[in-house]
């Protein structure tokens, strides 16, 4: 038996401090004796229009977040960061970045990049009324799967969630465990965030982890939903965040249980 956990964040502006709350977590983690901590996108700096800034100290803000897997000797998947370059080292043209996601084992290495695929152009009844990724990232164009000794870890981001697709293809290519660190608007999460993480479980009969951010940012401008959440192979629930700020909940993993119900 594994235990996974899954975090939920406040992120702001302040990357020291956004750190500090993400050591705490890892604290209650290793208490609770889990392998594994999922942090939600925008861990590091969710701040308007910062995106190519925090980019610049890519390769500083992933050595912290390495330091910190091989202190708590813990697995992470580092939410998402900005990155200026691609994974084969090319520079990103027109000044964009991407939103990389990456897997962090207990030694402080990484062992997988993930770069979001699907980009989040919607319009939403909100007070921000429309988000244009696609203006500040590019796009990512490969399907990752990490290897880990309690499982395959198929890695999402957010907006991948809702394309079925993605899910059914990370199962195909081996995936166990599915995550999404994502930063859900408020009215969108309301309506949907549960019923995502509850079908691409169903799809894929993987175990998905959802990390979330919650709360207010950008200086009150822009609110997600949070309630991180994590459900099994059938789709069943086993554990939400309903509370508000820095959060986080513990999950069994059972691969054999899951062969058994695939």
């Amino acid at each position: 038996m594994t235990y996974l956990a899954v975090a939920q964040l406040n992120s702001q502006n302040d990357i020291d401090d956004n750190f500090l709350h993400v050591e705490r977590l890892l604290q209650q983690a290793k208490v609770q004796n889990a392998s594994l901590l999922v942090l939600p996108e925008n861990f590091a700096c969710f701040a308007a229009g910062q995106q190519k800034v925090t980019a610049q100290r890519f390769e500083e803000l992933k050595a912290r977040i390495e330091q910190l897997a091989f202190k708590y000797e813990m697995w992470i998947i580092a939410g998402t960061l900005p990155c200026p370059y691609r994974p084969n080292g090319d520079s990103i043209p027109d000044g964009r970045v991407r939103t990389v996601s990456l897997c962090i084992d207990p030694a402080g290495q990484t062992v997988a990049r993930y770069d979001k695929i699907h980009l989040f152009d919607v319009l939403v009844d909100d007070a921000v009324g429309g988000y244009q990724e696609s203006a500040v990232f590019e796009a990512g164009d490969e399907l990752v799967v990490a290897n880990t000794p309690f499982g395959h870890i198929g890695m999402m981001v957010c907006y991948d969630l809702r394309f079925p697709e993605l899910a059914l293809k990370l199962r195909q290519q081996g995936a166990d465990i599915l995550t999404a660190p994502a930063a859900f608007t408020y009215t969108t999460g309301a309506l949907h965030w549960r019923l995502l993480i509850q079908a691409r479980a169903m799809d894929s009969q993987c175990q998905v982890l959802g990390a979330a951010q919650q709360g207010w940012h950008c200086n009150g401008k822009r609110q997600t939903w949070g309630h991180a959440l994590a459900a099994q192979a059938q789709g069943k629930v086993l554990a939400e965040v309903t509370a508000e700020a820095s959060q986080l909940i513990v999950v069994a993993f059972d691969l054999e249980a899951q062969e058994k119900i695939r």
